[in-house]
């Protein structure tokens, strides 16, 4: 199946790119075909017609998750409906005919220049042919840019910075992760359903999500992981997380060395989860896989090591060199693929600590290398 990916560098679309990226790599490790065929376009595509025509010739399916939200009232207004319109044109002009799942916003029901322009453009989409209209509400997510319509990302980027936000205390928000309404797309094209649909959200209090976002990050600074016992929380700290890197790790660990030896604490908190320890011999490489949602540490005890991080479908890899004798976690942000390789002359000893217990079922784990791929 050819899926085109609009938007693909905004927040719901890297999360669809990801995960029909992630499926792809769960095929081909078993020795299968990719179901996908995956085409991610950025805005700067819809102003170059060779480039559209090529993504969208042959596509059995758009998820479309390109648009403008922030502009003069008078351009946003004609803004989406007329990349939707651009859209339809073009699948036209290459004889194409894809499902198409559209990213529509609960303000499409609002007499204001951004609701008539998610509404117009739905309008638009809709008569092209097999349609889907996704009404979201707030979305939160990893990579979520701070101070861009997001009041997750923005809250999150004041707490490490140390500022005190403006809140409304009457202030709520409906939120839904952005790989839930990622996936809601992805499984409106391969069960080929029309319609619409409104994924519904976790109504939160403004006041009450800046308090567990603050907790987080109390908690975080005292290596203390919160109670992961439920999906909402351990989404909602996946993005705090994610938001700490590049600059926030690797984290040295407090040392209590006497003549018996030193002692330091490994994982503290969060509410249950599973501990491995491994050794790997100089000059083997583990890991190159990533996360969905897990939440997981790395802690060399012994030896040297290199941690490698890139962000899935990225090409920036970030490098944190770790040894045993300045033990200093570094903790695995989801939708990234990660390895550690032992640079030593010795065995190395790593402990591993995952907030959930693995299922072979639904391990979660997505083969990806972290240097060489393509």
């Amino acid at each position: 199946m050819k899926v085109v990916v609009t938007g693909a560098a905004g927040l719901i679309g890297r999360h669809a790119a990801v995960r029909l990226h992630a499926q792809n790599c769960a095929a081909q490790f078993k020795g299968a075909d990719a179901p996908y065929d995956l085409v991610t376009l950025d805005h700067a595509a819809f102003d170059d017609d060779a480039v559209l025509a090529a993504a969208l010739t042959g596509a059995d399916a758009v998820l479309h998750f390109a648009g403008v939200n922030r502009a003069p009232d008078d351009m946003l207004e004609v803004a989406n409906p007329a990349i939707a319109q651009r859209l339809v044109d073009v699948c036209g002009a290459a004889n194409a005919s894809p499902h198409i799942v559209y990213a529509n916003s609960i303000h499409a029901q609002t007499d204001t220049p951004y609701g008539r322009s998610k509404s117009g453009a739905a309008t638009i989409l809709s008569k092209a042919g097999k349609f889907m209209d996704l009404i979201l509400p707030h979305i939160f997510g990893e990579g979520a840019r701070p101070y861009y319509n997001n009041v997750t990302a923005t809250l999150i980027d004041q707490i490490l910075k140390g500022e005190t936000p403006d809140i409304n205390p009457d202030g709520k928000v409906q939120l839904v992760h952005a790989g839930a309404a990622a996936q809601a797309a992805i499984d409106s094209v391969v069960n080929g359903t029309t319609g619409q649909i409104a994924p519904q959200g976790r109504v939160t209090p403004v006041p009450e999500l800046f308090a567990m976002l603050s907790a987080f990050h109390d908690s975080d600074t005292r290596n203390i992981y919160p109670d992961l016992s439920d999906d909402f929380a351990v989404a909602l700290f996946n993005c705090y997380r994610t938001a700490t890197y590049p600059d926030g790790w690797p984290r040295p660990l407090k040392l209590n060395t006497d003549a018996r030896g030193t002692l330091f604490e490994a994982v503290k908190g969060g509410g249950g989860g599973q501990t491995f320890l491994s050794t790997t011999q100089p000059g083997v490489t583990r890991g190159d896989h990533f996360h969905l949602t897990k939440v997981e540490r790395f802690l060399v005890v012994q030896g040297d090591a290199v941690i490698r991080i890139r962000p899935v479908l990225g090409d920036a890899v970030w490098e944190y060199r770790v040894n045993g004798d300045a033990p200093a976690p570094v903790d695995v942000p989801t939708l990234h693929t990660h390895s550690i390789e032992n640079v030593g002359a010795g065995p190395l000893l790593t402990l591993f600590w995952t907030h959930d217990l693995f299922d072979p079922a639904n391990p979660d784990t997505f083969a990806d290398p972290v240097l060489g791929a393509s």
